[in-house]
């Protein structure tokens, strides 16, 4: 049986995160990774995605012991396969963290409406 690293918990508003995206062309990059932002999706459902994974970004660090700016946020990717099932994807200073941690698998889950976005990200040990 694994031991729990840790849990944590995210949740963003939708039309928040929306208008800094305006305010500020380039949030998004800084922010979110190619694949991350590439999207069928448009307009106020591609903002309730993007927002779905920011909540992930950070319900990541909370699960990994450590707040807002522990490391990129381009260092957790969020996925979701043909069959919408989300994943994470660690790399840089978020996957050392894990490592560190003991955490050798992180599950996450999503979900939003118009209004606002939720993840829940929880660590595991390898073992």
């Amino acid at each position: 049986m694994r031991d729990l690293v840790g849990v944590g918990i995210d949740l963003v508003d939708v039309d928040r995160l929306a208008a800094a995206m305006r305010r500020r062309p380039g949030l998004a990059s800084r922010v979110f990774t190619e694949k991350e932002r590439s999207s069928d999706a448009t307009g106020a459902r591609r903002h309730q995605r993007l927002a779905a994974r920011f909540a992930a970004k950070e319900a990541t660090m909370k699960a990994l012991g450590v707040g807002l700016g522990a490391f990129s946020l381009h260092d957790v990717e969020v996925l979701v396969s043909d069959t919408g099932a989300p994943s994470l994807v660690l790399s840089g200073a978020a996957l050392a963290l894990a490592e560190r941690r003991g955490a050798g698998t992180l599950h996450v889950s999503l979900t939003h409406t118009a209004a606002s976005a939720t993840a829940v990200v929880i660590a595991e040990s390898a073992t």
